[in-house]
């Protein structure tokens, strides 16, 4: 066997494993990037333009969840889980939140973690504002789309 095909059957698995595990997570991928030295994997999901509907079965009426009142305000705009996981509101067991409501948030700032089959991807908020209300405990499980919590934009009209 020549040395460099051990390589290329090493990298063949790897690649074949990598193309099952996007398979198996719901939502379109946008990006997936693979690093054999130091092995690093990163895939991103393209951000849904609405949460898609949960179905509780083909026999079974949708009910419409309780709106708040900071859901009514069109300045509201909800921060959703990119992928299905747990959610954790701290950057490790025992410290503080990433944010509390009442919190100023920056573009960008992140407002918790998704752990998905032991990666852990920062939810960051997409826009700066005030943190108005937030629906995830944290260790819930959560869905791909399902709102995280609620920010106030600044600006927004």
């Amino acid at each position: 066997m020549a040395p460099g095909s051990a390589r290329g059957e090493e990298l063949r698995l790897l690649r074949a494993e990598v193309s099952s595990l996007v398979k198996t997570i719901p939502g379109a991928v946008e990006r997936v990037a693979l690093r054999v030295g130091e092995c690093s994997l990163e895939i991103a999901w393209a951000r849904p333009a609405a949460a898609e509907p949960a179905r509780l079965g083909d026999d079974a009426p949708a009910l419409p969840a309780p709106a708040s009142p900071a859901a009514a305000d069109p300045q509201v705009k909800a921060v959703r889980a990119p992928l299905v996981g747990t959610f954790y509101a701290a950057p490790q067991p025992g410290e503080a939140p990433f944010v509390r409501e009442g919190d100023r948030l920056s573009a960008g700032q992140p407002v918790g973690i998704v752990e998905a089959m032991k990666l852990m991807n920062q939810v960051p908020c997409e826009w700066p504002g005030e943190v108005v209300e937030i629906l995830v405990a944290d260790g819930q499980p959560v869905e791909y789309g399902q709102e995280l919590l609620r920010v106030r934009v600044e600006g927004a009209t």
